[in-house]
């Protein structure tokens, strides 16, 4: 079975990433992170068909990903930092404030990382767990997953990004297009996981583009976050950060907005759907008999 053996070997993956030690704890976490959501869009892939317990594993997996979430923002944050410096590393102005929040930036880190460590030794019980979960997942009634299924589960993760991508437009809200970028990954995830085994079309181009830049407005959403008085920084550092930030996200959401066909510009019509669309479901057409996935 095509997705038990993806989803298995992603889990494994993340259980090996959190073994990383030393200097290659904060990428591990981060490659940990990316192989548990590429697990969790595989199991939504199978839906009802995998039965309960498909769902109670996906909650486990849930947990860890958000428990080991500070752990990755305060690694995320260091990577903007640095993103930053390599593009603006030449200008006076900006320049000196990058490196002083770099600075502080990694101490809270390491400081995060600490803690962390100092709970769970060697990451000991999060892997543990993954491992029992991973015997779990092999169990799961993969072999009851047919063509018609998954497709409609890709439907219906298609059907989500556009709600998103809309709600995203229309508010302008941080959150929003957060959701929107969530959504989009979780898609490309599902599409990834899958082979010519399913005959969907391929995503138009600019999808993935879009992908790419929501990725990197996130990353200025992080920057904004860590603007509060509470962050650690200098009130002038903030103000210079905030300032940086805004400009940069108000850049990056013209940029996505350009990408998009015309017609979906103003949210009322935008990407996922219309490239999953199965001429063969459509009202009036007899469903042929399910296929099973194998």
């Amino acid at each position: 079975m095509l997705l038990r053996t993806y989803a298995a070997a992603e889990l494994a993956r993340a259980i090996a990433c959190l073994g990383w030690r030393g200097s290659r704890l904060h990428t591990g976490v981060h490659q940990a992170r990316k192989s548990l959501r590429r697990t969790r869009a595989t199991l939504a892939l199978g839906g009802p068909a995998l039965g309960p317990g498909a769902a109670l594993i996906d909650r486990e997996l849930r947990g860890v990903n958000t428990k080991l979430s500070k752990l990755r923002d305060a690694h995320a944050l260091v990577d903007t930092l640095d993103h930053l410096l390599r593009k603006r590393g030449d200008d006076p102005g900006l320049a000196p404030v990058l490196r002083r929040v770099r600075r502080s930036a990694a101490g809270a880190r390491a400081a995060r990382a600490r803690t962390v460590l100092a709970a769970d030794p060697q990451l000991h019980d999060r892997r543990a767990l993954l491992a029992v979960l991973q015997a779990a997942l092999a169990a799961l009634p993969w072999d009851a997953l047919t063509v018609d299924g998954v497709r409609e589960a890709l439907h219906r993760s298609a059907a989500r990004v556009d709600e998103a991508a809309a709600r995203a437009q229309a508010s302008g809200r941080d959150l929003d297009w957060h959701r929107w970028r969530r959504r989009a990954r979780r898609l490309s995830q599902q599409l990834r996981a899958l082979d010519d085994s399913i005959a969907i079309p391929a995503e138009p181009d600019y999808v993935k583009r879009v992908a790419v830049l929501l990725g990197e407005a996130q990353d200025y959403s992080l920057l904004r976050e860590h603007c509060g008085r509470h962050a650690g920084f200098a009130a002038a550092d903030r103000a210079v950060l905030r300032e940086l930030s805004e400009r940069g996200t108000a850049h990056l959401r013209e940029r996505i907005r350009a990408e998009l066909p015309t017609a979906r510009r103003a949210g009322s019509d935008t990407p996922g759907g219309d490239a999953l669309k199965d001429r063969a479901a459509r009202p009036g057409r007899r469903r042929p008999r399910p296929e099973p996935l194998r």
